[in-house]
């Protein structure tokens, strides 16, 4: 099966602002966090982060923002565009980023090349090409590890692509254009991986992927491994949809589809149901903003029900509660053992020790002290688990390993980590 070409999704970040590549001294009118979770909910394959900083306190101000949206972001990022040592690159890597990219334009990019790529790895250094002059070399900064150019060079007449394609190298290349027909004329090239494009912040790219999926050129769409014709239906053709929040797993609603509601989720990404009261489609969130973004879709055992993961913005339910199940009926007390659950639960009660105090508490006493005492008591910890676990006993390790986790979320919170910072970077290994 072909590789999938990708459409990325990009923009420059300065002074807190997202700014449009093809101009950056114009910024959108969103937040650079919300922005990017759009664009990865719209089918976004990539996100292009370009560090547009001026100043060293807005370069670090804008790796905490590229944190943050590594911290929400579905989809990979590439980030670079302010790297003048080493640990920039790091900085980039360790804010969440896929890859960095080098301006090969500044030498000292060049120069500092192979070393990135000896101790990060040349699948997480790009080369950035700030325009076509740069082609010539692209096969030297393979050599020194950059395992993909990313060509900035705009709109690139038919010639200039045949450049392109003549090389070895794997690239990306900046688009900047909604012409489905140049599109499809770059990612028909065997070593044109993706194209950067640009966003008018209220449309994504499921459209324009439908439009490329017609011209023959592989990109991930959603489509169903079964057919529609094998979905059992009830009495009024219609197929009961469960809707969860893919997060968390929260049941929001129950719904209907017919065929058309189906076909229609699948091309647009957005959750469409069939009214039953209006007897039309229902793209829910049309009217109210509360869109539903596609995750997945599952068929259960009798081909009879649907399950559907979603991103669900602001409320499901038309009362306003997050869920359309919120009366509880009745309900048995018992021991949620759920680890993440736990986990998040303990850490919620850390961080309010944190943010209020609480007189007696060990907690408090361990933030009071400060990082040193936390470490300390870390450390110890971690002792007691290596001579509990020379005893065959198996209990004394549980009662050893629960106190270091718990003297480690100590330690997150006061370094500002999260569990989500923590499962996402697992996921990334």
């Amino acid at each position: 099966m072909m590789e999938c070409k990708k459409l990325i999704a990009g923009f420059g970040i300065r002074e807190g602002k997202a700014w449009r590549l093809d101009d950056l001294s114009v910024c959108y009118e969103e937040r650079p966090l919300s922005l990017a979770c759009f664009l990865g909910d719209n089918g976004a394959d990539e996100l292009f982060l370009y560090d547009i900083s001026e100043t060293e306190a807005d370069h670090e101000r804008t790796i905490g923002l590229m944190k943050e949206i590594g911290r929400v972001s579905d989809i990979p990022v590439l980030a670079g565009g302010k790297v003048k040592r080493l640990e920039d690159v790091k900085k980039y890597l360790y804010a969440g980023a896929k890859a960095a990219f080098l301006d090969v334009s500044l030498e000292e990019n060049v120069d500092m090349m192979k070393e990135a790529s000896d101790r990060f790895g040349d699948d997480k250094i790009y080369a950035y090409l700030p325009d076509i002059s740069y082609l010539s070399h692209t096969e030297e900064y393979a050599q020194l590890g950059a395992s993909v150019m990313i060509l900035g060079a705009g709109v690139l007449s038919g010639d200039k692509l045949d450049e392109v394609s003549a090389r070895e190298e794997v690239f990306i290349i900046t688009g900047l254009s909604d012409d489905s027909f140049f599109l499809a004329d770059a990612l028909k090239r065997e070593n044109i991986a993706g194209i950067i494009g640009i966003s008018d912040g209220k449309t994504g790219c499921m459209e324009m992927k439908q439009e490329l999926k017609i011209q023959g050129i592989p990109v991930e769409t959603f489509e169903s491994s079964i057919e529609f014709s094998e979905f059992k239906l009830n009495g009024d053709g219609l197929i009961p949809v469960i809707t969860q929040d893919y997060r968390t797993g929260e049941v929001l609603m129950l719904a209907y589809m017919n065929e058309e509601a189906f076909k229609e989720t699948l091309k647009t990404g957005l959750m469409t149901y069939y009214s039953r009261s209006r007897q039309s489609l229902w793209l829910k969130g049309e009217t109210s903003g509360h869109y539903q973004y596609v995750k997945s879709l599952s068929l259960d055992c009798d081909n009879d029900t649907l399950l559907a993961k979603v991103n669900q913005i602001g409320a499901a339910c038309h009362t306003g509660s997050r869920s359309c199940f919120y009366q509880e009926l009745v309900k048995k007390e018992y021991q949620d053992s759920n680890p993440l659950k736990v986990f998040e639960e303990v850490f919620e009660v850390i961080l309010d020790r944190k943010e209020n105090p609480k007189e007696g508490s060990y907690t408090n006493y361990l933030f009071d002290k400060g990082i040193d005492k936390i470490l300390k008591k870390l450390g110890e910890e971690a002792t007691e688990i290596i001579i509990a676990a020379k005893n065959p006993d198996s209990e004394e390790v549980k009662y050893e390993i629960s106190d270091f986790l718990y003297h480690m979320m100590v330690l997150m919170a006061q370094k500002g980590v999260t569990w989500e910072d923590i499962t996402r970077e697992l996921a990334n290994r």
